[in-house]
């Protein structure tokens, strides 16, 4: 009598595939409390708020996250570029001066070009601003500062000058100040001019424009310089 070998043991479908409902679940999370924070501020949004508007648990949160401000820390940092890839975009010994300013303010600039997650961040970054948490300063010391730093270098390449002074910091805190303005600003232009930044066409031609003005700036910096004025 021939004796039938039985099938092979095969686990559950669970078992068999990878799961992602732990990563779908983090992102849940971490989308609902980023608008959450935009919206409310850290300190009125809870735990149990976010959860709801994810569909998951409270427990979930100190699964994936440790707490509310470890939740709130992924969502800060998770939305800002690495300073050396924004860097990379302008500072480049063979850029023209043209080309530097285009690649700085197009990094800067970059969130208005996205999805509306990028316009909450940016919701997220100003409330940071007006109800610190300390992620501020971290994000200026990690960030903003070699940022700035890297701009400097650009400056002093194109103005011959071995390293920056008090009017060159100046000079860089200008030309940024030409994309913080847009950027913070943003509900004041789209009330008065939606128009310009209506499409991804209108935000490019403001990175030119912004370049050509950013020109201009580092052009009278010379002048100052030449006149004995810096």
């Amino acid at each position: 009598m021939s004796q039938t070998n039985p099938p092979p043991h095969r686990p559950p479908d669970d078992m068999r595939k990878p799961r992602s409902d732990g990563e779908q679940s983090r992102e849940r999370l971490r989308l609902a409390a980023m608008r959450l924070f935009a919206e409310q501020g850290y300190a009125r949004t809870s735990t149990r708020e976010i959860a709801q508007a994810a569909g998951a648990n409270v427990a979930a949160i100190s699964y994936y996250f440790g707490d509310k401000a470890g939740l709130y820390r992924a969502v800060f940092e998770g939305m800002c570029p690495a300073p050396e890839a924004n860097i990379a975009q302008y500072d480049q010994a063979h850029f023209t001066l043209r080309e530097a300013l285009l690649g700085f303010y197009r990094q800067m600039l970059a969130p208005l070009q996205q999805d509306d997650g990028a316009q909450l961040f940016l919701r997220l970054w100003l409330r940071e601003r007006l109800e610190p948490t300390g992620l501020w300063a971290a994000e200026i010391d990690n960030s903003i500062r070699p940022e700035h730093m890297a701009l400097v270098r650009v400056l002093c390449r194109h103005l011959n000058l071995e390293q920056g002074d008090d009017e060159v910091h100046r000079l860089a805190y200008a030309l940024a100040a030409l994309a913080v303005q847009i950027m913070v600003g943003r509900d004041i232009v789209t009330a008065i001019t939606p128009q310009l930044l209506a499409t991804p066409a209108a935000i490019e031609q403001w990175l030119h424009k912004l370049a050509r003005y950013g020109e201009a700036l580092v052009v009278a910096e010379q002048i100052n310089r030449k006149e004995g004025t810096a």
